[in-house]
């Protein structure tokens, strides 16, 4: 009773944080692109996005704050899915385990550089003199093509991708969970990977580009994790129905049967023999003569 108990416990606490985190995460990135146009403002030169960050003040720097972090929420359920599905020791869920909650971290690191790093070069670039804001632009586009283009976007939505996509495999192979909820992860999963022609475009240009990839994509994906995170919830923990009620009598003759090779009369009767008699305390006291 205590494992279902700590099993019911796990299933909760994965399913709540994939919801959460989904419906947090998505709450910021509405706010962020209602207030800063993000994320098309990715692809903006520094002469457009920094003066932007610098008009965004502190109230932008907090929204990338709690963007950042409602996205970090899903590094948790991820890495208890193994334990909630009982497939602890299921090598290839255990290695997109560790892909999915490294993408979390390398996505964690490209939102968490407009808080820390792209501030202050907006200030620079807005007091500084012609060779001050050409240094910074340089500055910029360094630090914007390591730590957005190349962490944040490429390796932290391939891995990503590449634990939605194995997780959906294994749903599809071992019905762990409901399968519509495996078709539809591969389905979003691939669709989020055209994104990947957007960034590539920024080292390789005229690589080709599906505008709608990033948004489709994006928006499928999360609306995915919101689904498995409910899925998680609802789902009925193995062993969690208690025993009710004693095993009935010809269970017992039948097992003995089936042990002893006897039919069934002799099988009933040696358990009857081999069943010690209690004497009933009236009935002794008659017999001993005891008042």
């Amino acid at each position: 009773m205590a494992a279902t108990t700590t099993g019911t416990g796990l299933a909760r606490a994965a399913g709540a944080l994939f919801v959460v985190g989904a419906v947090a995460f998505a709450a910021a990135a509405t706010v962020l692109s209602s207030t800063f146009n993000w994320p098309d403002i990715l692809r903006e030169p520094a002469t457009v996005v920094l003066p932007a960050v610098v008009a965004g003040g502190t109230g932008l720097v907090w929204t990338w704050f709690a963007t950042a972090w409602t996205y970090a929420i899903l590094a948790v359920p991820i890495l208890l899915l193994p334990a909630v599905l009982g497939r602890r020791d299921d090598p290839v869920l255990r290695a997109a385990t560790a892909i999915g909650a490294t993408s979390v971290l390398l996505s964690l690191i490209g939102f968490l550089r407009w808080v820390f790093v792209v501030p202050p070069l907006g200030r620079s670039y807005a007091t500084g003199d012609v060779v001050t804001q050409a240094a910074v632009d340089a500055a910029w586009t360094a630090q914007h093509q390591f730590g957005g283009a190349l962490l944040g976007e490429h390796l932290g939505q391939l891995l990503v991708i590449g634990w939605s996509l194995t997780l959906s495999v294994i749903i599809l192979r071992t019905r762990v969970l409901p399968r519509w909820l495996g078709a539809t992860g591969l389905i979003v999963s691939v669709v989020y990977l055209l994104n990947q022609g957007d960034v590539l475009a920024t080292a390789v240009p005229g690589f080709p580009v599906w505008d709608l990839a990033g948004l489709l994509g994006s928006t499928g994906w999360g609306l995915w994790v919101g689904a498995l995170g409910v899925t998680v919830l609802l789902r009925p923990i193995a062993g969690a129905t208690p025993r009710t009620g004693a095993i009935p009598i010809s269970s017992t003759v039948n097992e003995i049967n089936e042990t002893d090779g006897v039919d069934g009369v002799g099988a009933v009767g040696t358990l009857f023999e081999s069943t010690p008699t209690t004497t009933q305390p009236t009935e002794a006291g008659l017999r001993t003569g005891t008042p």
